[in-house]
């Protein structure tokens, strides 16, 4: 299957194959998902209080930043060439902006026991616990792509070289990269296809 093929060959050394990519996929997926969500439950109110010429609230307005910069994140790391666990950090500061999400409106949320006609504080309390799992999510993927950050250190394009082991005698090398001075063989020649290291 031309799709599996795909997440296999782009997957990182180390980082479980076929089983980790399809992981990864469905965390990706569950964090976009889960962002839109946010999005949509905390723009209602914007709404509202746009409608009503009222000023919007900071609060509200940075749920809808942090929504939409972990959308943008899950888009760019679906970027077939783009390795998620290059951007550990980035993941790590989401994190932390869910964790802050989670906390001011968990503050003042959770505490509430809102009526049956009371929608919006309903709403809110809901949202609340979709914030919850997007910080989860957020926190899961963040010491993953640490993990697999810190593990491959070692076997990145500088211990291995662009094309092969750094340490290895003789490299191939693309037809573009060829014209140059190599300190045993002197000139290395356009359309030559190894060279010694």
């Amino acid at each position: 299957m031309p799709l599996l093929d795909h997440l296999t060959t782009h997957s990182s050394p180390g980082s479980g194959g076929l089983p980790g990519a399809l992981a990864r996929l469905a965390l990706r997926f569950l964090q976009f998902i889960l962002a839109i969500t946010v999005a949509g439950l905390y723009g209602v109110d914007l709404h509202h209080a746009q409608r009503a010429h009222a000023y919007a609230d900071g609060k509200w307005v940075y749920a809808e930043v942090v929504a939409v910069l972990s959308i943008v994140t899950v888009l760019v790391y679906g970027v077939p060439f783009v390795k998620s666990w290059w951007g550990f950090g980035w993941e790590w500061c989401l994190f932390i902006l869910w964790t802050a999400l989670f906390g001011i409106f968990g503050h003042l949320y959770i505490p509430a026991h809102p009526t049956p006609r009371q929608a919006g504080q309903i709403r809110m309390k809901h949202a609340v616990w979709v914030d919850l799992v997007n910080m989860l999510l957020w926190l899961v993927t963040a010491v993953y792509s640490t993990f697999i950050w810190f593990r491959n250190r070692g076997t990145s394009s500088a211990a291995w070289g662009r094309y092969g082991y750094a340490g290895s005698r003789v490299q191939a090398w693309p037809p573009s990269v060829m014209v140059g001075r190599d300190p045993e063989v002197g000139m290395v020649k356009m359309g030559q296809m190894t060279g010694v290291v």
